[in-house]
């Protein structure tokens, strides 16, 4: 999740969207059973999404509605929530999708999603930690499990392409002082995104299915990890757990793979508290390989 926007015209046209979206879903503002707070609101990246709780059909649900200009409503973003929903298997715990209603206003086109509202709540507010959080053993296997699963979902989605690798890592892994590989060591599908905010807890569920697809084996595990690296406790216990992907020629690619990505997300104002530990990262990884020991995989 993200904070609110600062355009306030981008606050009113996507809260005015979602009430549209609730009328033609037949949903109204609703909240779990027992609690005392009124419904929230979820926040995507610079305004793109906003979802908050309703109940309906399906009773306690979470409607999420998308924004995006018209001439780019459509490919991997757009179509990711519904791909999931038919092609990755429920033993990779997420909430289900229930409806999908789309509509355009002039250059804007939308859409909204009803899912089950989620079992407890995102592990974060935000992408990066703020403070660790308490997870119970079974909460961790249960990650590993799931994500073993759907790194064997067949798929022709992508979420990192060569491209993308052959062009950015070298500009934004140039201060290690030498050539990078670019090419993985395999492939395997991911979920794309996984930081804590798409984390619930204290029952595991994965959230937000918007970019998963094909990326490089490990991509998940390194991800978690970079965005753990501003808690110490946190990273180590990722560590941990995908030791046997992260500690392994696959998991060091895929670190340099995700490292590359934030940096060049920083240039943009995202997440710049992380911008010092991902370079430290990226400089205690990269000498662990002998020259060449990952090239051309």
């Amino acid at each position: 999740m993200f904070s609110e926007p600062d355009d306030p015209e981008v606050v009113a046209r996507m809260r005015t969207a979602h009430t549209v979206a609730s009328g033609a879903l037949g949903v109204v503002p609703g909240r779990p059973a027992g609690s005392d707070e009124g419904p929230r609101e979820a926040w995507g990246w610079r305004g793109r999404t906003l979802g908050k709780p309703v109940t309906g059909p399906y009773r306690l649900g979470w409607l999420r509605v998308v924004h995006s200009p018209v001439d780019h409503a459509s490919g991997k973003l757009w179509t990711g929530p519904e791909d999931a929903e038919r092609l990755v298997p429920r033993q990779v715990p997420r909430p289900r999708l229930h409806v999908v209603r789309q509509w355009t206003e002039g250059k804007d086109a939308y859409k909204a999603e009803l899912y089950d509202h989620i079992v407890g709540q995102a592990v974060s507010s935000a992408p990066v930690l703020a403070t660790g959080p308490r997870l119970a053993t079974a909460w961790w296997s249960d990650l590993c499990t799931a994500l073993g699963c759907l790194s064997a979902v067949r798929t022709e989605r992508a979420a990192v392409r060569q491209a993308y690798l052959d062009r950015a890592m070298p500009k934004y892994l140039a201060f290690l002082g030498g050539p990078v590989p670019t090419v993985p060591p395999a492939w395997s599908t991911a979920h794309g995104d996984l930081h804590w905010a798409n984390l619930a807890g204290p029952e595991l569920g994965v959230l937000d299915w918007e970019g998963w697809g094909i990326a490089p084996v490990g991509y998940d595990a390194a991800m978690l990890h970079a965005y753990s690296l501003v808690e110490p406790e946190t990273a180590a216990r990722v560590r941990r757990e995908f030791a046997d992907i992260l500690d392994s020629d696959a998991g060091r690619f895929a670190e340099l793979v995700v490292i590359t990505e934030l940096l060049q997300s920083a240039e943009r104002g995202d997440n710049l508290e992380l911008v010092p530990a991902l370079r430290r990262r990226a400089e205690e990884v990269w000498p662990r390989a002998a020259p060449g020991e990952m090239a051309g995989r």
